[in-house]
């Protein structure tokens, strides 16, 4: 005699998102964020799930019309029929290139700091402001603080005549970056002038007396920084020989990458450290030591003056300068968090020291 068949009832597969959508649901109804969600990764953290059962909730949220997804952008909070809207000061973030073309690390830290500023009902709106004359960035800067009502800004690796608008004008101003000679900003920036100092430094402890700094002619203080502390570095050694440091600016183009270290290595001052600037540019120049046979590091040693999470992917590691991403994303944020509220911060610069990670692709120069 056969045993009778139990039947069981399988367990809900979308269970935990259906609650996710919940928890999100009822934070919205109680104005936790301002105009948009924080970012996936933030929301994965906050709730302890998956980016599958969080973008599961969140299909589930934008049918219902809770939300709008939108493709690459912040997720918008839809006002619902007949409620007035959170009321959420907004805080620009100006820019001179899209934040999706930021270095990782930068990216990270800035989006840490836009999810904190939701959680806080600070709404963020961008503005990409392109490189112009001194009159068209105002009138372009004026437009986006008057349309936008923004109530303080963020301002992040900008040209001098952004940082002098807002020295001109009473919209408090966080710079994300360095000060300009003789502009006076709170400010919160890696201290370049001492990290391409002490990158030279290792180099001329490993021998090296031909040393060059890729960098680009952004126009930003951080970049100028850059080079006047590597060539700090370099001046007469105690054993009387001089070390030649070459500047190369370039375009950020891989095409003006390459034209610029042709010329320089068939000068006489043809490097064997190269000291690059951007991690974009860092694996724009290995691509081209690699074209020219020019093995790292046996005939050319090379550090990144900034942090990427693929340089630690590599064999050997890309030498480079790291900060925490996080940290810098929660000090971003207590600084935006204090602007907004007192309408005002230490004019005094908040520095970075990263710390030197050694890696593999600096060797001893070769007698």
């Amino acid at each position: 005699m056969s045993k009778p068949r139990i039947r069981f009832e399988l367990p809900a597969r979308d269970s935990l998102s259906v609650r996710t959508a919940a928890v999100i649901r009822k934070a919205l109804q109680e104005g936790a964020w301002g105009r948009e969600l924080p970012g996936e990764r933030r929301l994965c953290e906050l709730l302890h799930v998956s980016r599958p059962i969080l973008r599961a909730s969140l299909l589930r949220l934008a049918k219902e019309g809770q939300i709008k997804i939108r493709q690459g952008c912040r997720t918008r909070i839809l006002t619902p029929a007949g409620k007035a809207p959170p009321k959420s000061q907004i805080i620009g973030i100006i820019t001179q290139r899209p934040l999706s073309r930021l270095p990782q690390t930068a990216f990270h830290a800035l989006s840490d700091m836009r999810a904190h500023l939701a959680e806080q009902g600070l709404a963020t709106e961008t503005f990409v402001c392109a490189p112009g004359s001194t009159a068209t960035v105002s009138r372009r800067i004026a437009e986006f603080v008057r349309q936008q009502h923004v109530s303080c800004c963020a301002l992040l690796s900008v040209r001098r005549e952004t940082q002098q608008w807002f020295v001109d004008h009473p919209v408090p101003a966080l710079l994300i970056g360095s000060c300009h000679h003789s502009i006076r900003l709170p400010s919160i920036a890696v201290d370049y002038e001492l990290v391409c100092r002490h990158a030279a430094g290792v180099f001329l402890r490993k021998g090296h007396v031909r040393l060059a700094l890729v960098v680009p002619s952004s126009g930003v203080a951080g970049d100028a920084a850059s080079e006047a502390g590597f060539l700090s570095a370099t001046g007469p050694r105690a054993t009387g020989d001089r070390p030649i440091a070459t500047i190369v600016r370039h375009d950020g183009t891989p095409r003006d990458i390459t034209v610029r270290l042709d010329a320089l290595f068939a000068s006489r001052a043809a490097p064997t450290a190269l000291l690059v600037a951007r991690p974009a540019n860092v694996f724009a120049v290995l691509v081209y030591l690699l074209r020219r046979g020019l093995a790292v590091p046996g005939r050319i040693s090379l550090i990144s003056r900034d942090p990427d999470p693929m340089f630690e992917a590599t064999d050997p590691i890309v030498a480079h300068y790291q900060y925490d991403s996080a940290a810098l994303g929660a000090r971003l944020s207590r600084l935006m968090l204090k602007l907004a509220r007192d309408g005002t911060l230490p004019v005094q610069p908040n520095l970075i020291f990263p710390k030197f990670i050694a890696g593999g692709t600096v060797s001893a120069m070769s007698r």
